[in-house]
This record gives C-alpha cells, sequence and structure tokens, in this order.
C-alpha cells in the first residue's frame, strides 16, 4: 500500500508519534492503520482517552500551579511567595481583599511576580513592572504635590 501524508497525519492524531515513527509503523504494518497502531500501543506511544480527559487536564493544570510561585516583595526581601494555585484559591474567596492586599503591597513599594519552578521569569510579569512604576510615578508625583503646598 501506498503510505502517504494523509495516513501518517492520521496515526499521528491517534498516537503520540513523530512523522518519523508513524511512517516507520504504517511501512511496518504495510499501510494499514489499526495494525500500526496495535503496533504502537505495544510501545506505549499511543494516547490513551484518559489523557485527553478533564480530570487529567486539571491534574496537569494543578500540578504547573503548584511548581509556578507567586511572590510580593520589597528590593530582596520576599514578602509572600506561596504556589500560584494557593493564590488563585485566596483571590476566588476573598476577591476584594486579595485586589486591596496588592494595591496597599504596590503603594508601600513591594513588586509583584511570578517565578516558574526553575526560577524562570515569566512574561506576565513584564506587565506586573508597568504597573508598579506607574504606581511608583503616581506616588511621586502626589507627593511632590504635597510637598509644594
Amino acid at each position: 500500500m501506498n503510505i502517504n501524508l494523509e495516513l501518517i497525519d492520521e496515526l499521528r492524531k491517534r498516537a503520540n508519534v513523530s512523522y518519523e515513527e508513524a511512517k516507520a509503523a504504517l511501512e511496518k504494518c504495510n499501510g494499514n492503520i489499526l495494525e500500526a497502531l496495535v503496533y504502537l500501543e505495544k510501545q506505549n506511544k499511543v494516547k490513551s482517552e484518559e489523557d485527553n480527559s478533564l480530570l487529567t487536564k486539571m491534574k496537569k493544570l494543578l500540578a504547573k500551579g503548584n511548581s509556578t510561585k507567586f511572590i510580593v516583595k520589597k528590593k530582596e526581601n520576599i514578602a509572600i511567595s506561596v504556589p500560584v494555585t494557593l493564590a488563585g484559591v485566596v483571590t476566588v474567596v476573598a476577591p476584594h481583599i486579595t485586589i486591596l492586599s496588592l494595591g496597599i503591597a504596590l503603594i508601600a513599594g513591594y513588586r509583584i511576580k511570578f517565578e516558574g519552578k526553575n526560577g524562570e521569569n515569566m512574561k506576565v510579569n513584564k506587565t506586573f513592572d508597568k504597573i508598579s512604576v506607574a504606581v511608583d510615578t503616581a506616588k511621586k508625583k502626589l507627593t511632590e504635590d504635597d510637598a509644594s503646598k
């Protein structure tokens, strides 16, 4: 049987394999997708139905949230360092208190940042840096206006 890109793409949709692995499996199984899936399943390369379930996705999201830290710090002194999962739960349970607390922290000169499990910086930190700069600028203008009166 002629192995073409459509067969390879179909096999890749159903199994967690590269183009090369899909092509090799189809060649070994004479272009029969079912036999190729069985062959790949024996090698533990086929995605199970469970992998696509909501529960599995929630577990992955929870694991990522637990490995990512929400940090509030002033200069190098860390005031709060908690998993993003906990910060999210607190925000859902008490959103008004959370927003008020973060506002007060920014006014007091604290910085907010998120840090991945390997200490990597996250894109959202640029936004929080801009917010911190805006709050600092507004604070300076207010104190300058008060000093000039």
